[in-house]
């Protein structure tokens, strides 16, 4: 199998449109009938699932803070092999990193050796982007900024106006997108929305593909790709659960990162999927249950109700299975969950935890985490924490004592019950 060229779709900061760049990219040059394989720098669960649906093909999160350099470039070189291109959307700005200085877009364009096509927001710039783009073309030597592409220009006249301005910076121009509401996507408390939730997604898809096709020099785009450099030895895996493990998929029950399931696999783990909105319980035979994080908070009624699926938890427990819950699966193990609107909705009650979004406070950040459970990983992890709700103490053991990433303690994190246990934390790898 042949090994793709790739490229690092980035942005001088937040909100300049690299999602819908991506995105738009991902199809243009799928209906080309190339095959794009997409990725995701960073911890983000959602905006690989968009790019997953508009490449066709799974996408997959390349972490450059939580991750070893091997195992971002083993992970790249699996996911690019018999792809025309490797496309990876950046997170943040292009140099925007951890609190320690690591982890940026930046870092993993340079453990790649991947060129860096700049989104630049052209909105409330004229002449002044040439030494935005020129800053941040000479930043740093080990990453290559390869070409701009121009967004949410207003009119013909603004765009010869960022033309004229970019000539200087010796940057090829690949394409100016013209602002329209077209090109937005809807966003809510933890990022956007699902693409299955979302009306009129492929109608999006359509508008973005063909927005791309028009204003964007595809054939230079594609003639500045660099070629990966093959990895011969797989990704390092963290051990599975159990021999079989049943996971909870759907709209509550997301976030789960494909990498962790692909190791799992690779390493002769059975895999079942069962939905709790749905009202399914985890197979009976499973010796592990997987709750992922997502969005519990949103289905309450619907989770309190699936009677079926909590007995199978409870049978779970019973039979001696490890069940394991993050981030929005801890919140399902335990007691109940106080929505946003202040109603109560009853959970498993398999951990004596009650959790609530109605006081929402943001907490956000990469963790090291420690443990000393029955997980049949590594005592030292890498993880990250997202979320709005909070938990009321269980007075349990935690399951995590954590470090922040500039190595300032947290506070112990989630509870564990017997083989029962759950945290806000989303584990990423161990180091």
């Amino acid at each position: 199998m042949s090994l793709a060229k790739g490229l690092v779709v980035s942005a001088p900061r937040s909100g300049s449109g690299k999602t819908v760049i991506t995105l738009g990219l991902l199809a243009a040059l799928r209906r080309r009938g190339l095959v794009v394989a997409p990725a995701k720098s960073g911890p983000d669960y959602i905006d690989p699932q968009f790019s997953g649906r508009a490449a066709g093909r799974d996408a997959i999160n390349l972490d450059p803070w939580a991750m070893p350099r091997d195992q971002l470039r083993a992970l790249a070189s699996q996911q690019a092999t018999g792809a025309d291109l490797l496309l990876v959307e950046g997170a943040m700005g292009l140099f925007d990193a951890a609190a320690d200085g690591q982890g940026s877009t930046g870092d993993l364009a340079e453990t790649l050796g991947l060129p860096v096509i700049l989104v630049v927001d052209a909105d409330k710039h004229s002449q002044s982007v040439a030494p935005l783009v020129s800053g941040f073309a000479h930043w740093r030597p080990g990453v290559a900024v390869v070409g701009v592409i121009l967004n949410r220009v207003a009119s013909a006249r603004h765009e010869r106006m960022l033309v004229s301005a970019l000539r200087e910076t010796g940057l090829p121009l690949l394409g100016a997108i013209p602002r329209r509401s077209e090109l937005v996507t809807p966003e809510r408390h933890l990022g956007l929305v699902l693409p299955e939730e979302t009306g009129g997604f492929e109608s999006f898809l359509d508008y973005a593909a063909r927005a791309i096709a028009d204003f964007v020099d595809l054939e230079s785009l594609l003639a500045i790709a660099a070629p990966l450099q093959s990895h011969a030895a797989p990704p390092v895996a963290l051990p599975p659960l159990g021999q079989h493990i049943a996971i909870a998929r759907d709209a509550a029950f997301a976030f789960a990162y494909p990498h962790l399931l692909d190791g799992w696999r690779a390493q002769g783990a059975e895999l079942s999927f069962f939905s709790p909105l749905a009202n399914q319980a985890p197979a009976p035979d499973a010796d592990a249950v997987f709750l992922p994080g997502g969005y519990p908070e949103l289905y309450g009624g619907v989770l309190a109700g699936a009677s079926a699926f909590h007995a199978g938890l409870v049978a779970a427990r019973d039979s001696g299975a490890l069940i394991y819950g993050e981030c929005g699966g801890f919140m399902v193990l335990g007691q109940g969950i106080v929505d946003k609107a202040g109603t109560a909705h009853a959970m498993s009650g398999l951990l004596p935890v009650t959790t609530r979004i109605d006081r929402p406070k943001r907490v956000l950040g990469y963790r090291r985490l420690l443990h000393q459970s029955a997980l049949p990983w590594p005592p030292g992890l890498n993880g990250h924490e997202f979320h709005y709700s909070s938990a009321k103490g269980s007075g349990l053991p935690p399951l995590f004592e954590a470090l922040d990433a500039e190595g300032i303690r947290q506070p112990p994190m989630g509870a564990v019950l017997g083989r029962v246990m759950g945290s806000y934390a989303h584990v990423i790898c161990a180091p």
